[in-house]
């Protein structure tokens, strides 16, 4: 079998991603090589994501080289994939989920989020507009950049704190500036969160996409996000649409939970639903279907409008 070649971006978080999956790789007995590319979301700072436009902010360039064939793999966050990918893309493999958790990051170990006047950092409309139903005193401001970016802000003033995914924090060894982990029952997580996806052409040849599954997909994982990810595609929920979901799996069980809460925060819809393992992906859609029916399309409607207005 020829080298892998795995593209990614180049933050450091996204080469420690690339570098992880090279090292599964390489213990399988592949060489392989790490190519990094500049993405849309990457290349303009200074605005929202859900200003730039959902839609592949941080992979549709990476996408162009696989297509190219440049390279073989794709390193994504997979909280970061879009419900649907572009004819000719899939996803082939995901990594063994970290911790799932929100987490509350500073240089104050005594914050909280109870705290008066408290103001913290983030560029997710989910975590803004949970904190605005939640913690309805706590103001956001909008940090983006990669993680050392938004550190830094926050050193020079920005922000008091900042409400990142427990996982990057960790992955980039940033334990010690972990206030709290922010409780499930509240924050329910991205679609995906804390796991690494493996997006490829459908062109790869089925040698190396058997290899690559055998050394770097985590079966449970696997069917946790394909029904998360079928309950995002069924909701038609973007990066910038404030949807949740988080899949479980007990015995022979998935219980899958989830909503969507509004941009002012002041109406969240969440759902619950459990089903046999291998039914997964209908357990995602039946909740989708669920949020939806409760109000979660007036909601989901008047959202596109407002961030279409931005």
């Amino acid at each position: 079998m020829n080298k892998i070649r795995i593209g990614t971006r180049g933050s450091k978080l996204a080469l420690w991603q690339a570098e992880h999956i090279a090292d599964l790789l390489s213990k399988g007995g592949a060489e392989t090589e790490i190519i990094t590319i500049e993405t849309k979301g990457d290349k303009i700072l200074d605005v929202s994501i859900a200003k730039i436009g959902s839609k592949g902010v941080f992979t549709e360039e990476i996408e162009a080289e696989l297509e190219k064939g440049n390279i073989d793999i794709a390193v994504h966050s997979a909280k970061d994939m879009q419900s649907e990918l572009p004819d000719g893309f899939e996803l082939i493999a995901f990594t063994e989920r970290e911790v799932v958790n929100d987490a509350l990051v500073g240089l104050d170990m005594k914050i909280s989020l109870e705290q008066e006047n408290l103001i913290i950092g983030t560029s997710s409309t989910r975590r803004v507009a949970l904190l605005k139903h939640f913690y309805p005193h706590v103001k956001t401001v909008s940090v983006r950049g990669n993680l050392q970016t938004r550190i830094q802000k926050m050193k020079d003033g920005a922000c008091d704190a900042l409400l990142l995914a427990y996982a990057g924090v960790h992955r980039m060894g940033y334990d010690d500036m972990i206030i709290s982990k922010l409780p499930l029952d509240k924050f329910i997580p991205a679609v995906g969160q804390g796991s690494i996806a493996i997006e490829a052409s459908s062109n790869l040849s089925e040698e190396k996409k058997t290899f690559i599954r055998q050394n770097v997909n985590h079966d449970v994982t696997e069917k946790r996000l394909l029904c998360e990810r079928a309950f995002l595609r069924t909701l038609q929920g973007g990066c910038s649409i404030p949807v949740f979901a988080l899949a479980d799996i007990h015995d022979e069980t998935i219980t899958v939970k989830g909503g969507i809460v509004n941009l002012e925060g002041d109406k969240i819809i969440r759902k619950r639903i459990m089903n046999k393992i291998e039914d997964g992906e209908q357990a995602g859609e039946e909740l989708a279907e669920e949020v939806l029916a409760a109000g979660g399309e007036e909601i989901l409607l008047d959202i596109r409008e407002k961030l279409n207005q931005l």
